[in-house]
């Protein structure tokens, strides 16, 4: 679709950006492929296993709880609307995003670069910020419903919710449609004044168009994600001026893939006890149901017969139409992953004879074709599911992850909490390819060719700043 926008002659800034730097049209995405994890990703460099930030809705073990970042207005209401805010803007950075790993604005911060971010659902930073009381809709919600403080980076403008200071943009507390200007407004802002060295600039109406109207449709939110980039351009003087003063990383978190049809998780497991969003009447379930847009988690909650749930799970779900892969950890441990379709099943675990296209070694047993994949040369291949092996582990080993994760067929949805869907238009959130391939540019940093790499990852986005800033690339991903 960004080349079908170029092409079209409506995404001017981004063409010069392609066309003066470097151009990936497959950056592998996070798994699962949706922008919590994703968000997670770019900003810490980690997978899942070190960033802890599984999916869109999961279920908290410890706190016998779900967590629901938003998955729908109609999923949020049932979790309760305060509570799953809470959960997004800010737990999801103060509790449920790991401290074992560093956001590029803690590294940032910690160097003294001066530090900026717009609306995003990773912020965290070593600056504290007070809720907003700029304008009146940001005075009656955080006056009545909101009132912590947060860690942010430097200059931190989230929503109508937070802002560093008075900038005279009006985000309507980050309603879809507005995102996009509102981040427009603050950047050129902030680039008007000269207060950053590094800017998070996040432009997500693309994402919210495309769920409505479908991935064919992006070229008219894209179009508009252009405009606010052209506006930070010009802010500086214009193209030439910009990016002789500014490197620019671009990337997209994920894909969008057409829905057809709807997956019921909850009509599937009817005869389990399965938790509700209401804790307290949820003690003594069996499992806990995870749906998120094109991938979904299964729990096994009684720690005794989670095995044998697991398996009665994985029977049912084999059955179940629009469920592509079924995957697991062998025997509930850590040591092997297990890979289900109705292709076959096909095992591995780190370590062995086989690459991938990132250099990772791997042993693999079983029917290939479960990933559509094929040996060659001592490589192991998926073309249908990229870097498949490296983000299934990385997903199996999240701490925070269910104990069966399934990725839906093309087409296809888990339909939501709140009863949601995007049948007729877009989704995301699958290992396949429709999911998970995005776009990469940069211009004024990083390697001189895309050949750097055999394949690109967003687990690369937050070195290539790092490095950009003359500080060493840490082991995180």
């Amino acid at each position: 679709m960004l080349e079908r926008a170029i092409a079209s002659g409506r995404a001017p800034a981004l063409e010069r950006i392609r066309d003066q730097g470097v151009y990936v049209d497959d950056c592998v995405a996070a798994f699962p492929s949706v922008t919590p994890v994703c968000a997670a990703t770019i900003t810490t460099g980690s997978g899942p296993d070190r960033h802890l930030i599984p999916s869109m809705n999961w279920y908290h073990r410890e706190e016998a709880r779900y967590v629901e970042y938003g998955s729908s207005f109609s999923a949020s209401r049932q979790f309760g609307v305060l509570r799953s805010l809470t959960d997004t803007v800010y737990r999801m950075n103060a509790e449920h995003l790991s401290d074992e790993v560093e956001t590029v604005f803690e590294t940032l911060d910690d160097a003294g670069v001066r530090t900026a971010g717009t609306t995003y659902l990773i912020y965290r930073g070593r600056h504290h910020h007070e809720v907003s009381n700029e304008t009146a809709l940001a005075r009656i919600v955080t006056s009545t419903l909101f009132r912590r403080t947060i860690d942010g980076p430097q200059e931190l403008f989230y929503a109508d919710l937070y802002a560093s200071r008075k900038t005279g943009c009006r985000g309507q507390l980050g309603m879809p449609g507005v995102r996009d200007q509102h981040t427009g407004c603050v950047g050129a802002y902030l680039v008007e004044h000269d207060l950053f060295d590094f800017l998070l600039f996040s432009l997500p109406d693309n994402d919210a168009f495309s769920h409505k109207n479908g991935p064919h449709a992006q070229v008219t939110s894209i179009a508009a994600a252009d405009r606010q980039l052209e506006r930070l351009m010009h802010s500086a003087g214009g193209p030439d001026e910009f990016l002789e003063q500014y490197a620019v990383i671009v990337t997209s978190d994920h894909s969008q893939a057409s829905v057809e049809d709807r997956i019921r998780l909850d009509h599937a497991f009817a005869e389990f006890d399965v938790a509700t969003p209401s804790p307290s009447r949820s003690i003594g379930a069996e499992v806990a149901l995870s749906p998120a847009q094109r991938s979904a988690m299964v729990y096994a909650l009684d720690a005794e017969r989670a095995g044998r749930v697991a398996e009665r799970a994985l029977q049912t779900l084999g059955e179940l139409d629009g469920v592509d892969l079924m995957l697991s950890l062998a025997d509930g441990g850590s040591a092997e992953a297990v890979v289900r379709s109705r292709r076959g099943e096909l095992r591995f675990a780190p370590g062995g004879e086989l690459m991938d296209l990132r250099g990772g070694r791997w042993s693999v047993e079983g029917e290939l074709g479960t990933l559509r994949a094929e040996v060659q040369e001592g490589r192991f291949l998926s073309t249908e599911y990229p870097d498949a092996l490296a983000r299934i582990w990385s997903a199996l080993r999240c701490p925070t992850a269910g104990d069966v994760l399934l990725s839906a067929a093309p087409g296809y949805e888990f339909v939501d909490w709140g009863g949601a869907d995007h049948v007729g238009g877009g989704s995301h959130g699958s290992l396949h390819r429709s999911d998970s391939l995005g776009a990469l540019l940069w211009c004024g940093t990083g390697p001189a060719s895309r050949t750097a790499r055999a394949q690109w990852s967003l687990r690369d986005v937050a070195p290539m700043v790092r490095e950009h800033f003359g500080l060493q690339p840490d082991s995180q991903s």
